[in-house]
């Protein structure tokens, strides 16, 4: 019995060493990319968690958004749920799952009219600094000549 405490510490060394992913940091703003095949139109779309936002005839709810760590391979993960309401229709689920920006073919929506794919995760844009004001000009010299 002496030996397991040696092969537990040695299997706790490993799984360490083996990588596992960090946990990811949660951001406030996905950033997908929203193509209308029909109009031939790629627009960007900041979506807010909890927040439903619109693309064409699509209702694009953003449950979560992560971005990994500074320190590990850069990567962007979303909960999107993504809705149409055709004229005269009842409201249609398309989508229900996570996106990633690494693989955007993995997860996307493909539709007949519109893909949706998710780019990234952002926190909110500072806004922007305040002009300084002008320095102020030297007063004139009452000679007319500059010092030297």
């Amino acid at each position: 019995m002496s030996w397991t405490l040696p092969a537990a510490a040695a299997l706790v060394a490993v799984s360490a060493a083996s990588g596992a992913p960090a946990a990811m940091l949660p951001e406030p703003i996905a950033v997908l990319q929203g193509l209308d095949k029909v109009a031939a139109r790629v627009s960007q779309i900041e979506a807010p968690v909890g927040t439903s936002v619109n693309f064409g005839s699509l209702s694009i709810l953003v449950r979560d958004c992560e971005t990994s760590r500074p320190e590990d391979a850069p990567d962007n993960a979303a909960f999107v749920q993504i809705y149409e309401t055709p004229p005269g229709e009842l409201t249609k689920r398309l989508f229900s799952g996570w996106m990633f920006s690494s693989s955007p073919a993995l997860s996307g929506l493909e539709h007949p009219v519109y893909d949706v794919t998710l780019l990234g995760c952002k926190a909110p844009s500072a806004p922007a600094p305040a002009p300084a004001p002008p320095a102020p000009s030297p007063a004139p010299n009452p000679r007319g000549k500059t010092p030297r």
